[in-house]
């Protein structure tokens, strides 16, 4: 019997993870044959990890915080959109080649303006947190053409050699997040792990809009700390990034197989829970 194609997601942590179960929904809709697993990788054991799962049989690879610029430093080939962002969230073997691409961006996008009808051209945006999340997101969302992004972080020179390497696709400003003013925006985007660790970054009341929205780059089985704040603070939408988790899958499952999937009815299902599998991989 031919065995299953292997593909894998690494993170850490990565317990929450739902992208073994939106694969499995991905390969019984396409009819294909495959195995996808969590693995928990610490920085320190990714190359082993990688090399390890390649000498295994392993196809393709998702990685997720923190490991998407250690991603973007192992890949020996990279798509314009990885190169640029800095951060790569999908690796494939080309021969004995590692391709790296990031599907971040375009799956955040296809979540905010096709599955929830949002536009950003012309609109004030705010993404907090300047890592490979945010890295991920910005050459597509300056794209869109918005009046003005504004990547607030913890530790301002990150942000400002993000803004930087951005800095020729449209209008961006760094600050630190003891610097945010109560200025409104139309969407705040939440690209920081801080909800991992049950917080949300230090913000001043005033930042939403009338008729703004907030989204959160992390998901959860209930409502993130992120999602509620946007919720007080009267966002006409606060939301988690499951779409956004479900579109760049299916942008990945496009790269390793050549179809992309349906993804609407994987979101509707995952809205009603399901249970990820989870292999935890020592150095």
């Amino acid at each position: 019997m031919t065995p299953s194609d292997h593909y894998a997601v690494f993170g850490h942590p990565i317990s929450h993870s739902k992208s073994p179960r939106i694969h499995q929904l991905f390969a019984r809709q396409l009819n294909d044959d495959i195995v996808y697993t969590a693995q928990d990788v610490r920085p320190e054991c990714f190359e082993v990890a990688v090399r390890t799962f390649r000498a295994g049989g392993g196809k393709g690879l998702n990685c997720t915080v923190p490991l998407k610029e250690a991603a973007f430093r192992r890949a020996d080939e990279l798509s314009d959109r990885a190169r640029l962002s800095g951060a790569v969230n999908t690796l494939m073997w080309r021969d004995e080649h590692l391709f790296g691409d990031n599907t971040d961006g375009v799956g955040l996008l296809r979540d905010l303006t096709l599955n929830l009808g949002l536009s950003l051209e012309d609109r004030r945006i705010l993404i907090l947190g300047a890592g490979g999340a945010a890295r991920g997101i910005l050459g597509p969302i300056l794209e869109q053409r918005p009046e003005e992004v504004v990547i607030a972080n913890r530790t301002l020179s990150r942000a400002r050699e993000l803004a930087r390497r951005f800095a020729s696709l449209g209008t961006i400003t760094a600050v630190g997040f003891d610097q945010l003013e109560a200025k409104p925006f139309d969407l705040i985007l939440n690209a920081t792990a801080a909800g991992l660790k049950g917080e949300i970054p230090p913000l001043p009341d005033g930042l939403v809009a009338t008729g703004g929205c907030c989204y959160d780059l992390m998901y959860g089985d209930q409502p993130t700390l992120f999602v509620r704040w946007g919720r007080a603070q009267g966002a006409k939408l606060s939301t988690d990034g499951l779409g956004m988790l479900v579109e760049q899958a299916a942008e990945a499952y496009l790269i390793w197989r050549g179809r992309r999937p349906d993804t609407r009815p994987v979101i509707a299902l995952l809205r009603q829970g399901g249970q990820p599998r989870q292999t935890e991989r020592k150095c």
